[in-house]
């Protein structure tokens, strides 16, 4: 039996829609293969970057670039992440929501300067 996950995510890039394009796909394809994630099971993808990312939007970039699974029909959505002094800069995060078996042990993907957001989710 299948239930609905939602599953997270981040990476840092520059500003430049070369880098934030490349750095969505990583994530992204990081994220889809990590989790054996199949097309049919995937419900919507939602993004946020920081105000300082502003060349390039991640659904953009992850539409016309991910080559992996069929992603055309999934909705996908972008926002601009709440700003907070302190707070990682130049950030994309993700986050998908999927069915996958009951029981599954999903797999957060944090990639570059990101990863210090969540060390406890390091792998071992």
């Amino acid at each position: 039996m299948k239930r609905l996950y939602a599953i997270r995510g981040a990476i840092t890039a520059e500003n430049t829609p070369e880098s934030i394009s490349e750095n969505t796909i990583a994530m992204g394809s990081k994220l889809f293969e990590e989790n054996k994630i199949k097309a049919e099971d995937l419900v919507s993808i939602q993004f946020s970057l920081t105000k300082d990312l502003d060349t390039m939007n991640p659904c953009t970039a992850l539409r016309k670039g991910y080559q992996g699974i069929d992603i055309s029909q999934v909705p996908l959505f972008c926002t601009q992440e709440a700003f907070i002094q302190g707070g990682l800069e130049k950030c994309i995060r993700i986050l998908v929501f999927v069915y996958l078996e009951e029981g599954t042990q999903v797999q957060h993907i944090y990639l570059g300067g990101a990863s210090k957001l969540r060390p406890d989710l390091k792998k071992k």
